[in-house]
């Protein structure tokens, strides 16, 4: 029996060049707004993975970082 996806959850599968590099793919850059020229945060755990956040989390982990959560991307271009 095929189990289904819930809303909002989705899974695409990469390959890793040999220089290490893989291609974030379209349907996945469309649905979270990722552009050329775009910086994303990578995170790691050991047990648990990587991930990318979203912009969103990725300020606040950024702000966290810099001691006064106010980090705001547009103040350093």
């Amino acid at each position: 029996m095929k189990k289904e996806v819930p809303q909002g959850k989705y899974a695409w599968s990469v390959k890793i060049g040999e220089k290490g590099q893989f291609v974030i793919p379209k349907e996945a850059r469309e649905i979270f707004g990722i552009h050329p020229g775009d910086t994303v945060l990578l995170i790691g755990d050991v047990n648990r993975g990587l991930a990318i956040p979203s912009r969103e989390t990725q300020e606040r982990i950024i702000g966290i970082a810099m001691g006064d959560g106010t980090f705001r991307e547009e103040e350093n271009k």
